[in-house]
């Protein structure tokens, strides 16, 4: 199964990244993911689902960590393994 992540981390800072924000695009760039999109308002990646839910959860622990105070998020189902 593939699965696409889209997130944010909050508060926000428009005119620096905060460093929840900057760990949460570490670990997703750092994942084994596909089509990875960080952005100033929203992020998204896609990949095999083993690898997204493994990158969501330390994308989770770490962005707290770091001092996120709310994190959203939405998991979907894109496809079969082998679809890109």
């Amino acid at each position: 199964m593939r699965l696409r992540v889209e997130f944010t981390t909050e508060p926000f800072d428009l005119d620096e990244a905060p460093p929840h924000a900057v760990v949460a695009r570490d670990v997703i760039q750092g994942a084994d993911l596909d089509a990875v999109d960080v952005g100033p308002f929203g992020n998204t990646a896609e990949g095999e689902a083993g690898r997204v839910l493994t990158a969501v959860d330390a994308l989770l622990r770490r962005s707290l960590e770091a001092g996120a105070t709310r994190v959203s998020l939405q998991v979907n189902v894109i496809g079969e393994e082998g679809d890109k």
